[in-house]
């Protein structure tokens, strides 16, 4: 690891004080520290966040309001996240161990980067790491990769299971930064890669993540989260879903549907969801309308099973979800 600063702070603005002149935040630290070992990322400050009071977790009316900081094991468990969003403590539990649940922040799991094991490794090609380098994984080993939002660039999945969730429910975030403060939906949080991989968020220089609003809805009680991994412990998904269905009697009003492990963002399937409205809960109309999730797929040399897989997890989820698994 290479020398760098260090320094906790007490309120925001000395946090976005310090970020706006170069240092990076710091909360639980599960990925920052492990990347800053292999001198992947190489901060020379960084600026500890924890003393900020945004770890709080509150009911709005119908909406669940989760601060940045809070840990990811806390708002799992906590009653209103129970109540209000379950599909969000689903998503939380299947997306990593007990004891990173407990040291990561929300604000930071969204942050997380890449699990894409070219990125990782120095004397491998990686525009994330090394814009201009080229990409190792497009004709490397990338059996876990992108087939959805990827490009001559980069075909690294976002790694994050909440956040996936968070899409699928329309969630929102506050921020903060130098140029003041702005909200905007989760979704609009990730970039695509293009040609510039490295860029891999909408946030402004400096800019700190406050809070994370996610809507109530009649959709959130019939909600599911499915994760296929290839071990049942600490693994990133090859393919998962987060659906949430309004239905009256038989027939869907509303219908949610984000994937995770298959995009170079958190992907949200409008036309899987516009397919299911109004449509009788079955079997049929699922598959249906999953087959729609695989409009713009680029598959790689070893990834084409996610083709066939895709569609499956999304027609298990809303079974799932819809009760009539």
């Amino acid at each position: 690891m290479l020398p760098f600063s260090f320094e906790k702070v007490q309120t925001e603005q000395d946090a976005i004080r310090a970020a706006a002149a170069g240092a990076r935040y710091i909360a639980g630290g599960t990925t920052l520290i492990d990347l800053m070992r292999d001198e992947v990322e190489r901060p020379e400050r960084l600026v500890d966040i924890n003393a900020l009071p945004m770890a709080d977790i509150r009911a709005d009316g119908s909406d669940l309001v989760i601060g940045a900081l809070a840990r990811m094991s806390d708002v799992a468990a906590h009653p209103e996240t129970k109540r209000l969003q379950p599909l969000i403590a689903e998503s939380l539990i299947e997306g990593a161990s007990p004891q990173l649940r407990n040291m990561a922040s929300m604000g930071g799991n969204l942050l997380q980067r890449v699990r894409c094991p070219y990125f990782r490794m120095l004397d491998a090609a990686c525009n994330k790491r090394d814009p201009g380098s080229g990409c190792s994984a497009i004709d490397g080993l990338n059996a876990g990769h992108a087939i959805l939002g990827t490009s001559d660039h980069c075909v690294a999945t976002h790694p994050s299971d909440v956040a996936v969730a968070l899409v699928a429910l329309g969630a929102t975030m506050r921020v903060r930064g130098p140029g003041g403060e702005r909200s905007f939906p989760v979704e609009e949080l990730f970039r695509l890669p293009g040609d510039t991989p490295h860029l891999e968020h909408t946030l402004r220089p400096g800019e700190l993540i406050v809070e994370i609003r996610v809507p109530g809805g009649p959709y959130a009680r019939q909600a599911r989260y499915l994760k296929v991994r290839d071990r049942a412990s600490y693994e990133f998904a090859l393919v998962s879903a987060a659906v949430a269905l309004e239905t009256e009697g038989d027939t869907i009003r509303q219908a949610r549907v984000a994937v995770g492990g298959v995009g170079t963002r958190p992907w949200r399937m409008r036309a899987v969801e516009e397919a299911l409205r109004g449509k009788a809960t079955g079997r049929d109309a699922f598959e249906a309308a999953a087959h729609l999730a695989l409009e713009g797929a680029r598959p790689l040399s070893h990834n084409h099973y996610k083709v066939e897989l895709l569609p499956r997890t999304i027609v298990r989820a809303l079974e799932m979800a819809g009760g009539t698994a």
